[in-house]
């Protein structure tokens, strides 16, 4: 018999169960809904809501359910529906009618709310701490490439020469505004919605400081009627996700052309690519190509989620059960995604001579010709006109600007002089030699210690990549060094693998996943 079926006369039709039944996804969520559930119970007991040997009891059956279902031990039932209520009735199947007691002055509104805000809460670092792992990959090959000297592009076409590694620090400096993007989320949604209920609290004298706190959150919702229909922050961090696939999409693009015959900037691991079922010559981009198209899939996952919400009354209504396999599914696609860039990245064979070769066809060096012109006493518009006939002159006689002859070069300009050949050399001109992305020192702290807590809320400094790894709880190496008791970081990457499925495998030739801090 359901929890719920006590004023009901017939039994649910078997396709309502079914239709109705979240279990298949939100059992994902069930080491939050059981941390939820110990936190509620540890608060009825001492508020002697309920006797405190029955919330003892309560709390060792929780923790015996959680290990059972750790090590793959616990087969959920779809006849109670989610996560919650199979939790529920496994407690009461187990130790009687003290499981029974549990759900007092809760509802199953707030507590899916909670256990979507800690899932969120504890998988923010988790990616964070992903990004990082891929900044460092980019500030590596940014360092090994200051002097690569290759294309840079407008409109698709080779407008002016760069470098590799100012290439790589464009990218670097996405991702740095998307941890900045995510920390902000964090923020906004740390409060603890438990204690809500269906949507007007409880007349009992429950404590809800002591289950926010308990739970690592800084406080609780204010608005109780809000706390159980709000959805704000899994739209956020699925907005959030989509630019940085989006991100991620437009450095697979890059890839995509690079390691093609036109380009051929790059060559593609073998670990990172596939062949064709008929050419046998075939090495295709499919990692690259998969990421460009699974981003969107979040943006469709951030869009669903948005036609829920836009015609919801207050408060809580079952189509907010649509919200967890959106993010959930984006969630895991942006893990995936980000392992397999950070690998892909690193495995690259890059090809500086096409690079440098490339900067010669197309005349990259004809702005350096006008500002050598403007600097010669030009005003710079007939330094642009000089500068265009002088390509159409090397054009015509397929040579380089740099191949022109100085008469030929004094024929459009008699100003010009012997130095201009230094300035139309394409190693001559570089951007700065990369350096370690600026990143804005935060606030505010944080469960997981992802922020500053010790500079004024609209104060800014200059933060090196290696800094910025010891802020997020990391070395230099990727390992983890800080954790707070209780929200060690990395936690939830080392219980992805038995709360979200199968876990990702490793990066070939890299290191080994985090595991959680000891």
């Amino acid at each position: 018999m359901k929890l719920w079926a006590g004023r009901f006369q017939k039994e649910t039709d078997t396709l309502v169960n079914d239709f109705n039944s979240s279990i298949g996804f939100d059992a994902r969520l069930y080491q939050q809904d059981i941390r939820g559930s110990i936190a509620h119970a540890t608060m009825l007991g001492k508020q002697g809501i309920i006797e405190e040997h029955e919330a003892e009891k309560i709390i060792e059956g929780l923790k015996a359910i959680l290990a059972d279902i750790d090590d793959g031990k616990v087969e959920f039932s779809l006849d109670n529906e989610d996560i919650h209520m199979n939790i529920e009735a496994m407690l009461t199947q187990r130790i009687g009618d003290a499981g029974k007691r549990l759900h007092t002055a809760r509802s199953r509104n707030d507590q899916v709310a909670v256990d979507t805000r800690l899932y969120v809460k504890e998988e923010i670092p988790v990616i964070i701490s992903m990004i990082l792992d891929l900044e460092q990959v980019l500030e590596e090959k940014a360092r090994e490439h200051t002097d690569t000297v290759m294309p840079g592009y407008t409109h698709l076409q080779r407008a002016q020469p760069t470098t590799f590694g100012h290439y790589m620090m464009a990218y670097a400096n996405m991702f740095k505004r998307d941890v900045t993007r995510l920390e902000d989320c964090l923020e906004r949604l740390d409060e603890c919605p438990l204690g809500a209920g269906a949507l007007a609290t409880s007349t009992y004298p429950v404590d809800r400081f002591q289950t926010a706190h308990a739970l690592g959150f800084s406080k609780p919702t204010d608005n109780s009627m809000d706390s159980v229909s709000d959805r704000d922050y899994a739209i956020e961090l699925m907005a959030d996700l989509s630019i940085l696939m989006m991100h991620l999409s437009r450095f697979s693009e890059e890839i995509v052309l690079w390691c093609s015959w036109e380009f051929k900037f790059v060559d593609l691991d073998d670990a990172y690519s596939t062949g064709s079922s008929i050419m046998p010559q075939k090495k295709n981009p499919d990692v690259a190509e998969l990421m460009r198209g699974k981003t969107g899939r979040v943006y469709g996952s951030l869009m669903g989620m948005l036609t829920i919400m836009k015609g919801l009354p207050m408060t809580y209504n079952r189509d907010l059960q649509e919200d967890k396999e959106g993010f959930l599914d984006a969630d895991r696609t942006v893990d995936a995604s980000l392992m397999l860039m950070a690998g892909m990245l690193e495995e690259l064979t890059f090809r500086t001579d096409r690079m440098r070769a490339a900067c010669a066809r197309g005349f990259l060096n004809a702005t350096e010709l006008a500002d050598y012109l403007v600097g010669k006493g030009l005003p710079f518009r007939e330094a642009h006109h000089v500068t265009g006939h002088a390509v159409a002159l090397a054009e015509k006689q397929g040579k380089g600007l740099e191949d022109l002859s100085l008469a030929e070069l004094q024929q459009l300009d008699a100003r010009i002089a012997d130095d201009v050949y230094a300035v139309l050399d394409y190693a001559a001109r570089r951007p700065p030699v990369p350096v370690p992305v600026p990143w804005p020192a935060r606030s505010s702290s944080c469960a997981a210690g992802c922020r500053s807590a010790h500079e004024p809320a609209k104060s800014h400094r200059l933060e090196s990549a290696p800094a910025l790894l010891r802020r997020h709880g990391r070395s230099r190496a990727g390992h983890l060094v800080v954790a707070q008791p209780g929200q060690a970081r990395g936690a939830a990457a080392g219980a992805r693998s038995r709360g979200r499925g199968p876990d990702l495998p490793h990066r070939p030739g890299s290191r080994p996943r985090r595991q959680a801090a000891a």
